[in-house]
């Protein structure tokens, strides 16, 4: 099974560091933050990956393009073509990685039907690229085989609100964007979906539309979205401060961090 990633938005409240480059590359330990939602997924043994790109897509595709360098000490010798020596090399991803260009400015269900082009098993996730999580994804993919619905949102419950899914027992009703502003016990859309194939046939092949909004409402109106509830961690990176605690947590706890 393959996960798209959407890696291609601005991350506008993060210009500190998204002036230079997507926001999926803003570093969490010395590593994009994109390494470590991919070291996760590979920790399930999901290691094909589809990367929706947009924003600066040229810095993802350079550091897959050298992602051994980027990893290792190297020798360049100009005086032979060129060649290059490796050192100390402590690769051990078997990840494949497939680069997608969906467009600067187009929204993320838009950005899923491009990516879509690249998948062919019955069912397929798709995650953001700005959030890390201990969410087991084994028992996600579970939960949605179990159920049988066209789609699985991962609920989660972070200190802060974003945005709100209205959910009765383990289907969601109601999903909205925008904030509620009474204190509930509510999930959030956390990311982390799983969609059977045929969900790309209702998204339209349109750059303006929004994952969050049409494709996931028409879902819920037919009664086709299911919510695992995960009350473990997730932080998402939406801003500077963000990005600090991650990089403290790094530090001391990272949590997220259930791989070897």
């Amino acid at each position: 099974m393959k996960v798209i990633i959407l890696c291609g938005g601005m991350g506008t409240r993060l210009r500190e560091e998204t002036e230079y480059k997507p926001k999926p590359m803003v570093e969490i330990g010395g590593k994009p933050v994109l390494w470590h939602i991919m070291k996760h997924y590979a920790h399930y043994g999901i290691k094909e990956f589809i990367l929706a790109l947009g924003y600066k897509g040229n810095v993802i595709r350079e550091y897959f393009l050298n992602y051994f360098n980027y990893n290792s000490d190297f020798t360049v010798d100009l005086a032979n073509e060129g060649r290059i020596t490796r050192y100390n090399e402590s690769i051990r991803e078997d990840w494949k990685v497939t680069l997608v260009e969906t467009g600067a400015e187009t929204m993320t269900g838009y950005r899923v039907k491009v990516a879509g082009r690249y998948l062919n098993d019955d069912n397929f996730m798709v995650t953001y690229g700005d959030a890390v999580s201990d969410v087991n994804i084994a028992q996600l993919y579970e939960f949605h085989c179990n159920h049988g619905l066209t789609g699985t949102v991962t609920g989660v419950f972070p200190p802060s609100r974003f945005g709100d899914l209205v959910t009765e027992r383990e289907r969601v009703i109601s999903f909205n964007e925008k904030l509620r502003d009474e204190a509930g016990q509510e999930p959030i859309n956390g990311g982390y979906f799983v969609f059977k194939r045929e969900f790309l046939d209702m998204i339209a092949d349109n750059p303006s539309i929004d994952l969050e909004r049409a494709p996931m409402q028409l879902l819920t109106g037919q009664k086709q979205l299911a919510v695992y509830r995960h009350t473990g961690f997730w932080q998402c990176m939406d801003t500077y401060r963000d990005n600090q605690l991650l990089e403290k947590m790094w530090k001391e706890k990272p949590v997220w961090k259930i791989w070897d």
